[in-house]
This record gives C-alpha cells, sequence and structure tokens, in this order.
C-alpha cells in the first residue's frame, strides 16, 4: 500500500508538482506542472480511450529524450559546435503480457547535422548518460539503456 501523505519539502531538495486533471468521463487527463504548459494523457481506444494524448509510457520515454537532449545541446554548444538539426529516437522493449510492464531496455539514436566533431558528440552524449540527465539516473538500476548517433 502506497503511503498517502505529502511530501515534505525540506530545503536540500529541489520539489516538484503536477496536477492531472480528468478531462472527460473515460482516460483523457490534463496534467500541467509548474512550467503552465498542459501536456494531454489519453488512453488507448482498445480500453476506452480516445487517443487524445500521449500514453503515460510514452511520455516517460519523451522525458528521457527531452532530458537527454538538453544536456547534449547544452555540452555542445559550450564546445563551440555547430548543431544545424538534433533529433532522437527513442526505442522502449517491455515486457508482453506483464502487469507491471516496465521497460526493460531503451535504444536512443541521436541524430545530428552540423559542423560536428564525432569526438565530442560521443562525450557530450556519455556525459549525459553517465552524469547528468536525472531521468537516465532514474531508469538506469532496472532498464538496460544503450545509445547510438548519426552525424549527416
Amino acid at each position: 500500500m502506497l503511503d498517502s501523505q505529502q511530501v515534505d519539502t525540506v530545503q536540500e531538495f529541489n520539489t516538484m508538482q503536477v496536477e492531472l486533471v480528468r478531462v472527460d468521463d473515460a482516460f483523457h487527463f490534463e496534467a500541467i506542472g509548474k512550467s503552465g504548459v498542459a501536456q494531454h494523457i489519453d488512453g488507448a481506444v482498445d480500453i476506452g480511450g480516445h487517443n487524445a494524448g500521449a500514453r503515460p509510457m510514452e511520455m516517460l520515454l519523451m522525458g528521457l529524450a527531452g532530458c537527454t537532449a538538453i544536456d547534449v545541446i547544452l555540452i555542445l554548444q559550450k564546445q563551440k559546435q555547430q548543431i544545424d538539426d538534433f533529433r532522437l529516437k527513442v526505442d522502449g522493449l517491455r515486457e508482453k503480457g506483464a502487469n507491471p510492464a516496465p521497460f526493460k531496455k531503451i535504444h536512443i539514436t541521436y541524430l545530428l547535422k552540423g559542423q560536428l566533431n564525432a569526438d565530442k558528440v560521443k562525450r557530450a552524449i556519455d556525459l549525459s548518460m553517465d552524469k547528468y540527465c536525472s531521468a537516465t539516473a532514474q531508469f538506469r538500476p532496472s532498464t538496460d539503456i544503450t545509445y547510438s548517433f548519426e552525424i549527416a
């Protein structure tokens, strides 16, 4: 059973909070965090959802992608690398038929364009994966995370 008490906001911790509001009588929700930007979450049609938002597990992969993307871009900018385009593809593997079905393996493909040194790109990704990305740290204890990158 989960503890239903509020999280203490202790000074040595950064606190985050989101609010989730049900939008319809099915599984469509609107989530809003401190940024004030709304994100929509919905269930699959086969369980009664309406495809009006991302699935919760998709949002976890999106969060991982956003976290590492910000790290890598910041590091490459500090290295004076010219980034003309930056994209990520994230593939997550979950066990079929399991409940719960957490991610077992995740592969991130970084797709970059610009005047970029491959060694600096690899170093930036390694730093994100091993040191800076909080989302990676959240997944790491139970998920094998790999990556590859391409520079065009």
